[in-house]
């Protein structure tokens, strides 16, 4: 997900888009989709927890050991990251909302009406490739890019029936390019509020202001045990990470650094996918050209945690996602918002306050402002590193 922050940059610095983009997978997954209007744009950040590289072929096992992530069977298909960014008109204050992986939402085109949002990638993915195994399709390469394909489009489709919004753009990443990049970087710098230690992810790093190798950043990325907020918690973890990665491409002189740009825009050309038309040079310009901008990232509210078939579920209130998405976007005003959440408020609701923090067992969805009761406010680029759980 960085990698959609710094293409633009990467691309002006080098002068030639074909440099910085002729490695990269493209997908033609958003065809036909609706679009923005206006001139505003919204970005749907794909991070694949997938040990496999595009071919569908497992990781080397030196590089599975510096992800600390198992033997390269675990993790299967599923975007245990989704970020939807909106970017305004005038590229100035660009707001951005996690969307939790295990959401229960409806879905379309699979084995089952109901889902944990991350699954509609593999489970879509899977369904295709026995589809095509059954037509005498066996080459891997073949099923792995077709069924991949055919997981981007029920992710997309999934984000734009919860969420109600245009999707213009996407970018996937998979687990190895947080590693790759953050090595490219020479490590990221952190700050943590507590001291953590985990032995799942391989996280143990003290309270404070620290720099993490590139191994020690993907677990600072991937920590979900001992963190009082699950999943939640480790939401801003990335978004802190992004934030991060930001602030040291235009802080360390990495823009007039050949080697350095080198090396970071191999990284990307190995581990990222993005939408058809995406041109970087002329975005890059339009995202530098504004002063001032502002990146705000928060995560979408869980109204509560179920069991469903077995499985550890978040139970949301589409109704209010969508109000907080799309009056955040710009597609509602906060006084309509507002209106209609006194007017008639949610089954699952216990509140009719309009007021807007975001994480679990929020009842509210109006605007940006205001505490998140899950880690004490945004993630915001107001602070070069930002502190988080």
């Amino acid at each position: 997900m960085c990698s959609v922050a710094i293409l633009g940059v990467v691309g002006l610095a080098w002068g030639t888009v074909t440099h910085v983009a002729g490695g990269f997978g493209r997908s033609a997954a958003l065809a036909g989709g609706p679009a923005s209007s206006g001139g505003a744009e919204n970005i749907l950040l794909m991070g694949l927890d997938t040990r496999k590289d595009r071919d569908g072929n497992n990781l080397s096992p030196d590089i599975l050991k510096q992800l600390h992530a198992g033997d390269g069977d675990e993790g299967g298909y599923n975007t245990n990251t989704l970020i939807l960014v909106h970017i305004p008109a005038d590229r100035k204050n660009i707001v951005a909302f996690s969307i939790p992986r295990d959401d229960l939402v409806d879905v379309d085109g699979l084995d089952v009406s109901q889902a944990k949002i991350k699954e509609a990638y593999g489970r879509k993915k899977a369904m295709v490739e026995d589809e095509l195994t059954t037509q005498g399709i066996t080459d891997q390469a073949t099923l792995e890019s077709r069924g991949r394909e055919a997981g981007r489009a029920e992710t997309i489709e999934t984000v734009r029936q919860l969420t109600g919004v245009p999707i213009d753009r996407f970018a996937e990443v998979s687990l190895v390019g947080f590693y790759d990049i953050s090595k490219a970087l020479g490590g990221i710098d952190v700050c943590l509020n507590h001291s953590v230690r985990d032995s799942y992810s391989g996280a143990r790093f003290p309270a404070g202001r620290q720099h993490l190798n590139a191994s020690q950043s993907l677990a600072f990325v991937r920590q979900r045990h001992g963190l009082d907020n699950g999943d939640l918690d480790r939401t801003h973890r990335q978004q802190a990470f992004l934030l991060s990665v930001m602030h040291q491409v235009q802080s360390t002189g990495m823009l007039t650094d050949p080697g350095k740009l080198n090396r970071l825009s191999t990284a990307l050309n190995n581990d990222v996918v993005l939408s058809d038309g995406w041109d970087l040079m002329s975005w890059g310009q339009q995202m530098l050209a504004p002063s001032g901008q502002r990146v705000s990232f928060r995560t979408l509210p869980v109204e509560r945690y179920d069991t469903v078939d077995g499985q550890d579920v978040n139970i949301i209130d589409t109704a209010k996602v969508r109000d907080q998405i799309q009056t955040a976007f710009g597609m509602k005003s906060a006084s309509t918002t507002s209106s209609a959440s006194a007017a008639s408020p949610s089954a699952e609701s216990s509140s009719g306050s309009t007021s807007t923090s975001d994480p679990a067992d929020d009842e509210t969805t109006a605007s940006l402002d205001g505490p998140a009761p899950d880690s004490g406010g945004a993630v915001s680029s107001g602070s070069a590193i930002p502190c988080v759980d």
